[in-house]
């Protein structure tokens, strides 16, 4: 375990938990659970800023105080998520002591699972989309550290105290380490074995509310699938900009790579990743919630940054209609269609590198058969390109289609055809948030690089380029104009999968549609992706960005 070895004696030690940010599905059933269930008070009803027909929603105490916001982004019929590695897979609220009982009732319907970690009672239920959502019953100070909601469901006696801990799942516990006690100023304070793995907790420097992250060991366990219930991020608390910046900097310095300082509105943000995959992000306390409208009226308006506000009439006929249960207002005017529900449930995107939106590039990577989107993900970290996006959508049962990519075509109907569309779906979106077609990187391995090429070949526009790591075309024959777009593939001689007659045909093919074409055998390669693939595919997504 990493000594308490915090970088720089200027710099004020992160104080704790700020809030998290998960992904959801249905918007009123989200609203009800934390509103009505747990009593935390709906305090703003914002949009994803990357994706404006999205809702973002913060539930807290009464004025959204640091330590007690849970966010939601709910994406209406949205798979469910599976837990696993390199992610966050629970939120704890502190809770009075003596409400043991009164809670266990209240959530008899969850089914609640009781332990106790550290010496404290805990209550542990999945909420309507499967997120963990715990209580711990915690022996520390039973003053409460928020301020209390006037009309909450729940008594004031047995009302929940803000954020007590979150639990991330990772490979090893070391990185974790050194992260919060050699760069945050955390302390490891407690290890202790349970049902999950080795869990070792981490204190913030804060008093009384927020203070814990418990990382638990899991070495060779498989990672996350993110989907609705996935948790996005946790972010972590620090009083200023200034004490932000000075963070950038050593984290920067660390080899973390954060982003850039985002404009969140009620907080400035920096995101990063630690080495086992968890997102984090460090935000400011100023400027909180109340900064746009009155402490009593929060969560009964939409509430749009400057830039959206020319949009609101076209966002509020795009958002889906809400109501905010405990004010009786309605929010937004579309009713949701069954088949919407159901063509957004068949995607699920992960997404890595600078948050979308911020980064002037974009890469779509497809996984290949059998494997995941957390997998080919994976790729950020080898490329390490800082001006990109990454998306990362996720097959259905792991395939794309269900036969060799040299079947018949009918016989990998009507998945292929939904496969393209997917892609389609994210172009769109993508293009629809200033990303044209030149800014965007399409590629994949195996399936999905068969996939990848399929798409730019019917696509017919120039891209930024593709990436085919053993992939070859689907079909060799089309009539589409790629004018130039760079087109990096490669391949073993011997590959069981991509025969190496049908990977040069589909190289002279995309010439032939005017791709500007590096095809490269390796032999020794295997079906997998080696170091000299790395190198070509960074060298084209750098030309690409302009920094080639």
């Amino acid at each position: 375990m990493a000594d308490s070895t915090f970088l720089s004696s200027e710099t004020t030690p992160v104080q704790g938990l700020h809030h998290l940010t998960v992904m959801a599905s249905d918007p009123q059933r989200n609203i009800d659970f934390y509103s009505q269930t747990l009593g935390q008070r709906l305090v703003k009803v914002t949009v994803n800023f990357d994706d404006p027909g999205t809702y973002h929603l913060y539930y807290g105490d009464l004025t959204g105080k640091p330590g007690t916001i849970m966010t939601h982004f709910p994406w209406p019929g949205a798979k469910r998520g599976v837990r696993g590695n390199g992610e966050v897979v629970a939120a704890a609220y502190s809770a009075p002591r003596q409400s043991l009982a009164f809670w266990q009732a209240r959530l008899g319907d969850f089914k609640p699972q009781e332990s106790v970690r550290f010496g404290d009672s805990v209550l542990r239920i999945a909420d309507p989309d499967g997120t963990w959502v715990e209580l711990v019953f915690d022996t520390g100070d039973d003053v409460s550290p928020v301020d209390a909601w006037p009309h909450s469901p729940v008594p004031a006696e047995h009302a929940l105290r803000g954020f007590h801990s979150v639990t991330a799942w990772v490979g090893t516990t070391a990185a974790v380490a050194e992260l919060l006690v050699g760069q945050l100023g955390f302390s490891a304070v407690g290890q202790e074995a349970d049902d999950e793995g080795q869990r070792t907790r981490f204190r913030g420097s804060g008093q009384n509310i927020g203070l814990f992250v418990d990382a638990v060991e899991r070495p060779g366990q498989p990672r996350g699938t993110f989907g609705a219930g996935s948790v996005h991020h946790v972010a972590l608390r620090t009083r200023n900009d200034a004490e932000q910046e000075a963070y950038l900097e050593s984290l920067t310095a660390a080899g973390y790579r954060p982003t850039p300082v985002q404009d969140r509105q009620y907080f400035h943000s920096i995101y990063f990743r630690e080495p086992n995959g968890v997102l984090f992000e460090i935000a400011t306390d100023a400027p909180g919630f109340p900064d746009d409208e009155a402490v009593d009226e929060l969560g009964q308006h939409l509430k749009l940054p400057e830039w959206y506000e020319a949009q609101r009439p076209a966002i509020e006929q795009q958002v889906p209609k809400i109501i905010s249960r405990e004010y009786g207002v309605t929010i937004g005017q579309r009713e949701l269609a069954t088949s919407e529900m159901k063509a957004q449930a068949s995607i699920s995107v992960l997404t890595a590198g600078r948050p979308l939106g911020e980064g002037r590039m974009a890469a779509v990577l497809l996984h290949g058969r059998g494997s995941t989107a957390q997998d080919i993900l994976g790729l950020e970290r080898e490329l390490n390109l800082s001006a990109y996006s990454y998306l990362a959508p996720q097959a259905e049962g792991g395939s794309w289609y269900p036969q060799s990519f040299l079947a018949p075509l009918n016989q990998n109907q009507p998945s292929l055809d939904n496969a393209l569309a997917t892609i389609d779906v994210l172009m769109t979106g993508l293009e629809q948030q200033g990303v044209a077609p030149e800014q965007i990187i399409l590629g994949g391995f195996s399936q999905g690089a068969c996939l990848a090429l399929e798409y730019a070949a019917r696509y017919g526009k120039r891209l930024g380029g593709v990436l085919a790591f053993s992939g070859a075309l689907i079909t060799l024959e089309h009539g589409s104009d790629l004018a130039g777009t760079p087109v990096f593939m490669g391949v073993a001689p011997d590959d069981t999968h991509i025969p190496l007659d049908r990977f040069q045909a589909s190289a002279e093919a995309l010439r032939g549609l005017g791709a500007a074409v590096n095809a490269q055998v390796y032999p020794g390669l295997g079906h997998a992706i080696n170091a000299p693939e790395l190198d070509a595919a960074r060298e084209l997504m750098q030309r690409a960005a302009g920094l080639g």
